[in-house]
């Protein structure tokens, strides 16, 4: 058999039709005939190889719904027809202390969906079964898609960094991981305050759960809100004045990087000296995480807010999310 996928056959390149033959199905293998696959930003860095590790032909693609249709004859916890959801990671050792602890994303033998793998722009995919998760029943498909790593990479901090009720979160950048994080911060029980460069995102930003919206060059603001944030989380690929956010945290408050800002991070150490802060970063979740922001997000009707687009329009998709005028996660349909 072999699977039609739309490829880059080299950096910053449009993607073309492409036609691989699967490698056998192993034991743990299944086969996923793919419904929907959103478009994350990370699958923008890939296509243009700005990570230095991208390997073409490059099939993109790493937030996936589909449907089993093989299994391989180690794999119990599914069944043919069942929905189910791969993200960024389709691998690991399965035996290091990280894998062993359900924090598969930490362990140095773990592999990528999308590259030196070819990814979710495609028909059909074959991955390791135990990385692909059951779709809640009330989640459709085109809102999951960008749970399977947008929602993942906002939901693992806040459990990871102990995040409470009780606490005022702040979250930057309303955009693709910023609207979910918004929503998940919302549920969690917290008083959560939007950060965005775009004054026209206050309203949805509201209508995500935001209780507060500010201007990030809106200095007045920033002034008023000092020392009032117990945890920070931000989405942006920009470089901002991180020092000015610091400022906003109270007492042992984190500024959490979830988004890949290009650097260098550079700050005055005596607000972390003096207040005990701290900056911290996070990526995806292991397996554990992954199928608990699952439930989690079924349970509070937490969904991406999404524009679904034929397979075969990739490029004009991918070009408005280049452009940021995604609003807020494309998603290609087969």
């Amino acid at each position: 058999m072999q699977i039609d996928a739309y490829a880059a056959k080299a950096a910053k390149q449009s993607l073309e039709k492409f036609a691989y033959q699967p490698d056998n199905l192993g034991p743990w293998d299944i086969e996923v005939a793919i419904t929907h696959c959103g478009i994350c930003h990370s699958d923008i860095h890939l296509i243009d190889n700005d990570w230095q590790n991208s390997r073409y032909p490059l099939v993109p693609g790493h937030e996936i719904v589909g449907a089993v249709t093989q299994l391989g004859a180690n794999v119990a916890h599914l069944q043919k027809g069942d929905r189910v959801g791969i993200g960024w990671q389709r691998s690991s050792c399965m035996s290091c202390e990280w894998c062993l602890k359900g924090e598969e994303n930490m362990c140095l033998q773990n592999e990528a969906t999308c590259n030196g793998h070819f990814g979710g722009f495609a028909k059909s995919i074959r991955a390791d079964g135990r990385f692909a998760f059951k779709i809640p029943d009330n989640l459709a498909s085109e809102n999951a898609a960008p749970l399977l790593c947008g929602g993942a990479t906002v939901y693992s901090p806040l459990r990871l960094y102990d995040v409470k009720p009780s606490m005022r979160v702040g979250a930057i950048g309303i955009g693709g991981l910023g609207h979910l994080a918004v929503q998940f911060a919302r549920a969690f029980g917290c008083e959560v305050t939007a950060f965005s460069s775009s004054p026209d995102k206050e309203a949805e930003a509201k209508s995500f759960g935001a209780h507060h919206f500010v201007v990030g060059s809106d200095k007045g603001a920033f002034e008023r809100g000092a020392r009032s944030l117990d945890f920070i989380i931000s989405t942006v690929y920009a470089d901002l004045d991180w020092g000015e956010y610091l400022k906003l945290l109270r007492p042992d408050g984190k500024l959490c990087f979830v988004g890949a800002a290009p650097g260098p991070l550079t700050t005055s150490l005596f607000p972390l000296l003096f207040s005990r802060l701290s900056i911290c970063g996070s990526v995806i979740g292991g397996r554990p995480a992954i199928a608990e922001m699952l439930e989690f997000a079924a349970r509070h009707n937490i969904v991406a807010k999404t524009e679904a687009v034929p397979m075969d329009q990739v490029n004009s998709a991918i070009a408005r999310v280049r452009q940021g005028k995604a609003r807020y996660r494309m998603v290609l349909v087969n």
